[in-house]
């Protein structure tokens, strides 16, 4: 099978947030976004973003256009937000984001009325039905495929750090689950989910999909589920290990961080320098440990074996790659990374919340709402 990897210029961004819609006095989840989608088709076709349905009628994803910045993207973020709230105001509906509604239950939801939705619950029954997950995709674009499977296979190993970073979801249906992502583990139950295959260039990855789709695993590259993929047809690497960021700045930041990876790796092979990599069975362990632990968890970091806290490790990786963040024009952005590691990731705020509370869930919820509208509470402050 032949496909062909879309011109795309080199470290452009595109950025996609799913959005969880919700009773503002109750906190629980509310299947109103066809309505939402309906009143929101007047908006103009010219604008750079776009608002979407999902899997479950709780939820939209708002999508960026291709920024030639960071800041870029998340400008068309920002406005799709601003166009959803014009229809969700006026609605009596809330809008919070994370890897999980803290206490919603998956029987109460409804599935969105398309065909591909349905064959996919048909398929893979009740996990499929499980699926109350939101996450982020960042885009990095690429300018020839022959990078694609050197940068995914080098990226990988960053995949607990961006994980912990955006780990936001403690809780699964009324649960303390003690994971920091508990979405990380639930989404990789679905087929063609979960980590990337270890390809080595872009033909191994043709044979793969032949190998799919002549067997009936998948009908194209679309149902390809990786935390890191290809997206042939944007001409970009597609990062969608994240949990749902819950604040448009952190949003921000991990795209950041993100671009500046991708361009690290991509002038490292510009100068024939071979990427690091870790073997698969690394990234496994690391990926558990980062779902668990969240920014706690101690990853592997070479090759060797060499264990290091996430915490420490990136602010490292930070503090190194910082020159590629000023030439890509993203510093404030990038910056952001560090305020996430000295004021606490979502899912640490989240259990302050909750521990405050005597585990009230609903005020967790609030908590997330306040946050969708304002920006990071920090974790320190218990409220």
């Amino acid at each position: 099978m032949k496909l062909e990897f879309a011109s795309s210029a080199r470290s452009t961004v595109g950025l996609e947030w799913e959005i969880m819609l919700a009773d503002p006095v109750s906190g629980d989840l509310v299947g109103r976004a066809p309505e939402l989608l309906a009143a929101l088709e007047a908006e103009s076709e010219d604008e750079r973003h776009t608002v979407t349905g999902e899997l479950l009628t709780n939820t939209i994803e708002v999508t960026s256009g291709i920024g030639d910045s960071v800041a870029h993207a998340v400008d068309d973020i920002a406005n799709a937000i601003t166009a959803v709230r014009s229809a969700t105001d006026p609605a009596g509906i809330e809008l919070l984001s994370a890897g999980s509604h803290p206490f919603a239950q998956w029987y109460d939801q409804q599935v969105t009325d398309k065909s591909r939705y349905h064959t996919l619950i048909e398929r893979t029954q009740w996990w499929g039905r499980n699926m109350m997950i939101w996450g982020i995709h960042v885009h990095i674009g690429v300018e020839d495929h022959r990078k694609v499977f050197p940068i995914i296979n080098a990226l990988s190993a960053f995949l607990p750090h961006l994980q912990a970073l955006s780990a936001s979801s403690p809780f699964w249906a009324g649960e303390r689950t003690g994971y920091a992502s508990n979405r990380a583990l639930v989404f990789q139950q679905l087929p063609t989910a979960g980590l990337p295959w270890p390809l080595r260039d872009w033909s191994e990855y043709e044979s793969y999909l032949d190998d799919m789709v002549r067997t009936g695993v998948m009908a194209d590259a679309t149902e390809v589920r990786w935390d890191i993929r290809p997206a042939p047809r944007w001409g970009t690497i597609e990062v969608r290990a994240c949990d749902g960021l819950s604040t448009l700045p952190e949003l921000a930041s991990v795209a950041a961080l993100v671009q500046v990876l991708v361009e690290h790796f991509s002038r490292m092979l510009d100068e024939g320098r071979r990427l690091p990599e870790l073997p698969a069975w690394f990234h496994r362990e690391n990926k558990w440990r980062a779902a668990r632990y969240g920014l706690d968890a101690r990853i592997i970091v070479d090759a060797g074996g060499t264990q290091r806290p996430v915490r420490d490790h990136l602010s490292e990786v930070l503090e190194e790659l910082a020159p590629v963040a000023v030439e890509l024009g993203c510093v404030r952005e990038f910056g952001g990374n560090a305020e996430t590691l000295e004021h606490g990731a979502s899912y640490e705020r989240q259990l302050v919340i909750a521990n405050a509370t005597a585990g009230d869930l609903t005020a967790v919820v609030q908590h997330l709402i306040r946050e969708f509208r304002s920006g990071p509470e920090s974790s320190t402050e218990g409220s």
